[in-house]
């Protein structure tokens, strides 16, 4: 369906070309969504920053999130069952990680404002839309104007459940496959992305942008 992360990219800023210019950020999903991320950026004239969040597995099922934690926050499924310890320690962990990579990410930087924003929150698709949703919920305490979830690719359960969601105004995908297994099935180079590269996409993209402004005063 894509040749790669760029192409998918540059096809899902096509479908977000009317906010061009608007009061807005892209917020991309490590690390995967980083390359997705710049190329809607610099279409739509905006700064990219990252959503620094982890998801919580479930203590029998790592892979399925129960919920997710940022620097400041977490969010946790009402219906989970697992022990305040098992919270409290996972938290912990994901947060120590997560120290490593704002220092990483935002070695030359900080944080965007959310606040009053539209937050165009993408990745290179979803499976279940769990770990999302919880980045999400964090991401709506940060008062933006606008959330919306731009996605390459991701099965309709998934999808359903973003568009479910409160918190999410907007949900663009540009590929809803009835047959879905992973979301690297529909790409035809999908490499992992490390945290080194999408730190060079995080701060080329910027550093671009800050350039066009210069340029355009």
């Amino acid at each position: 369906m894509f040749r790669n992360r760029i192409e998918a990219g540059t096809k899902l800023a096509e479908k977000l070309l009317p906010y061009k210019n608007g009061p807005l950020i892209v917020l991309a999903i490590p690390r995967g969504g980083l390359p997705i991320g710049a190329m809607v950026a610099k279409a739509l004239n905006a700064p990219l920053d990252v959503a620094l969040t982890k998801k919580i597995g479930h203590p029998y099922q790592r892979e399925f999130a129960i919920g997710a934690v940022s620097l400041e926050d977490i969010v946790v499924a009402d219906n989970v069952t697992v022990s305040e310890e098992y919270i409290s320690k996972e938290t912990s962990r994901i947060r120590e990680i997560l120290k490593t990579r704002y220092r990483q990410y935002y070695r030359h930087t900080s944080p965007q404002d959310l606040k009053n924003k539209t937050i165009i929150i993408v990745d290179d698709g979803i499976a279940t839309g769990n770990t999302l949703l919880a980045t999400i919920a964090m991401v709506k305490k940060q008062e933006p104007s606008k959330i919306i979830v731009a996605i390459p690719v991701a099965p309709s359960s998934g999808l359903q459940l973003l568009k479910s969601s409160p918190n999410v105004d907007e949900v663009i995908c540009l590929y809803e496959p009835v047959n879905f297994r992973a979301v690297g099935q529909f790409y035809g180079e999908f490499p992992q992305v490390s945290d080194e590269e999408a730190i060079q996409w995080l701060e080329k993209t910027n550093t671009s942008k800050d350039t066009d402004t210069r340029k355009n005063k």
